[in-house]
Formats: C-alpha cells, sequence, structure tokens
C-alpha cells in the first residue's frame, strides 16, 4: 500500500507571500546571480571604502597603510568575489580607483600606472600588499568553485544542467591566457592567482628605464625587505614611524621622486630621487643609524646574559680597522666575540650597477669587504 501526502494552503496564505525575482537573491549575504543585489552590494562596498578613504588620511601614515590593506581593500571584498559573479562588474574598476587614490592620500605621492601595478603586488614581490580587486576576481572565484565542487554536485546531481556556465567560461579565459591545469582543479586561491602576479610583475619590471629603479626594484622583493609594513606599531620599541619617514620608505620601495632637485650643503647637486642623503658625508643620519644598530645589537647580547662593551678601546685587527664591540665574557672556545655593523645603500653610485643586477649584491660586497 502506498502512502501518499497531500498538503494544500490556502490561496490567500500564497499571495501574502513576497514574491523575489532571481536576480535579487542574496545567500549569506552574497548575492547569487548579476542582477540589482550585486549593484547593491557592490555599491555598498564603495561607498564604505571611499568614507575610508577621506579618515585613513587623517590619521598616521602607517596606521592608515596598515588598515587599508588588512581591513579595507581586498579583505573587504572577498566573500564578494568568491561567492558571486562579480567577475565584469563595473564596480571593480571603481573600487580599485578608490584604493590608489587612498595609496596616494596616505603616501603624499602621485603614482604612476605601473607604480600602481606594483603597489597592487604581494609584499614578497616588492609591493605593499594592496591588492586590485580586478585583478583577484577570477582568481577568487574558480577556487571558491573547485573547493565547493563535490558538493555542488551532490546537490545539483538530478539537475538537467548542473555545471555552472560562469565557472566553465571563467575556467577558460583563465586557461587561454595561462594555459591548462589539470583534471583535478586545486582549491587554494595562491595556486590562481600566481600567474597574474607573475605576469603583474613582469609589467613593472619591463617599464623600469633606470639602473635605479631596477636596483630599487631588485632590493624591494629581497627575503625580509617588507618586514616593516607588518610591524606591530609598539612606540615604546620605535616601530611606528611618522608620517615623512613613512613616505619616503615607500618612494624608496616605488622609485618615487622623492624631493625637488637642490643643491646639498655639501655641494653635491641632488636630484628628484633624493638618494644623496643616504650617502652625504655630512648627513647627520648616518651616524644615528650606525648607533642604533649597535645599540641593538648589545641589547640583544644583554638579554642572553652576556656583558658587552660597545667601541672597546684598543681593540684593533691586523689591518688596522676596529669592530664595533666585544663581548666581555667568553662567547666560545674561551674567546670573545666581535660584531661590526655596517649600513649599505644599495642605490648609491658605488654599489648601483651590481644591485640592478642581483639583489643583494651590495651586501655581498660589503660583506666580503669586511
Amino acid at each position: 500500500m502506498e502512502n501518499k501526502l497531500s498538503l494544500s494552503l490556502p490561496l490567500s496564505l500564497l499571495q501574502s507571500f513576497t514574491r523575489a525575482e532571481i536576480s535579487s537573491t542574496t545567500l549569506l549575504g552574497a548575492p547569487l546571480f548579476p542582477g540589482p543585489a550585486l549593484d547593491s552590494a557592490w555599491d555598498k562596498r564603495c561607498e564604505d571604502l571611499a568614507r575610508a578613504v577621506d579618515r585613513l588620511s587623517t590619521i598616521n601614515s602607517q596606521d592608515g597603510l596598515i588598515l587599508l590593506r588588512s581591513s579595507f581593500s581586498a579583505p573587504k571584498v572577498l566573500h564578494l568575489l568568491r561567492c558571486s559573479l562579480s567577475v565584469s562588474h563595473p564596480s571593480l574598476a571603481t573600487f580599485d580607483a578608490l584604493l590608489r587614490r587612498s595609496i596616494q592620500h596616505i603616501t603624499n605621492s602621485d603614482l604612476s600606472d605601473s607604480q600602481w601595478i606594483q603597489v597592487s603586488l604581494p609584499v614578497r614581490d616588492g609591493g605593499l600588499g594592496v591588492r586590485r580587486v580586478s585583478q583577484l576576481a577570477i582568481p577568487a572565484f574558480i577556487s571558491s568553485a573547485a573547493s565547493t565542487r563535490s558538493i555542488q554536485d551532490d546537490i545539483l546531481n538530478d539537475c538537467i544542467k548542473s555545471r555552472s556556465e560562469f565557472f566553465l567560461s571563467y575556467l577558460s579565459a583563465r586557461s587561454a591566457k595561462f594555459g591548462d591545469v589539470q583534471d583535478t582543479l586545486p582549491t587554494k586561491q595562491p595556486f590562481w592567482d600566481r600567474p597574474g602576479v607573475l605576469e603583474d610583475k613582469a609589467l613593472v619590471e619591463a617599464s623600469l628605464n633606470s639602473i635605479h629603479l631596477r636596483a630599487s626594484s631588485l632590493a624591494a622583493s629581497t627575503h625580509n625587505s617588507g618586514d616593516w609594513l607588518f610591524a606591530m606599531l609598539v612606540v615604546s620599541c620605535g616601530l611606528r614611524r611618522d608620517d615623512e619617514a613613512v613616505r619616503v620608505a615607500v618612494g624608496l620601495r616605488l622609485g618615487l621622486d622623492l624631493c625637488v632637485p637642490h643643491q646639498c650643503h655639501c655641494g653635491f647637486l641632488v636630484d628628484a630621487c633624493g638618494l644623496h642623503s643616504f650617502v652625504c658625508k655630512r648627513a647627520p643620519g648616518r651616524s644615528a643609524r650606525h648607533h642604533t644598530l649597535n645599540d641593538f645589537d648589545r641589547s640583544l647580547l644583554c638579554l642572553s646574559r652576556s656583558s658587552s662593551y660597545k667601541g672597546a678601546p684598543g681593540l684593533f685587527r691586523t689591518d688596522g680597522k676596529r669592530p664595533d664591540g666585544l663581548t666581555l665574557v667568553p662567547w666560545q672556545s674561551g674567546k670573545s666575540m666581535c660584531w661590526d655593523v655596517t649600513v649599505i645603500g644599495p642605490l648609491a653610485e658605488s654599489y648601483v650597477n651590481g644591485a640592478a643586477i642581483e639583489a643583494g649584491a651590495a651586501a655581498e660586497v660589503a660583506a666580503s669587504r669586511k
């Protein structure tokens, strides 16, 4: 015997339901299809970013840069990029334009197109880590769809048309540009994102028309060169930089003009890059940087309960040079440890040719000379 359960609802109750158009439907805050819901979601994100841009320019530059990279840029809209069909949405360009304007306000600089592309590169590739959402759209959606592919197949198993046309079109566009991938699609977003990053990096490198710019780009891509962008803003430890220091640090990383051409008090003609200040014999900051690094080394030794002496008198090598410090108790095998600090500028005229060819070349020359 077959039991059937029939359910009938009064017509008046059905008429009280609110009819929702498919283009206006959302799930957990993410619009499911292109249409008014997606337009409204992106308009809201652009309005929030525009408000943040105006406010970030009024606080410390380092604070604003960290907040923009970590909160108000791509992380703020990543759920839309991964869950909604945002690849060709016009608001992506608007969002990127707001990001570019924010960087210019925070760092008090004027970015060219190639410099803006460099800004949007990850920090390890010489950028500032403020990613362009238009470049992230396809990798974010494909990785999200690939990671949930088995669940989608189970849910849509009985559907006549269960494969997403959007997913297939995005995958085809990506394969046409960067080549096909294996049948088992990777689920990690960095896999899909990396070819686009390398393409942008190649565009930046192709636009570098001087040895100073090439050396600056290589130096920005070296290991640990971007650690200051992730530093905790602890004032007591000297980790919070003033606005001018942040402007100069960003300018050196991107190859921006830092000053108006003028004549230094030592008689040297300084160009717009302002690199002479790092090598000028009469610059007051040279000794200060050297002493700061020596004090830092000595404080580390103090933490290890090893007494040390900075600038010990009578301590000379066979070539007449004197190390910067000496431990007062034996460090190993009954011998004390000496240390010496050298600050090398890869953009100095004496090092820039080598630094434009290989990252870290200036440091290697200084180490071999020591």
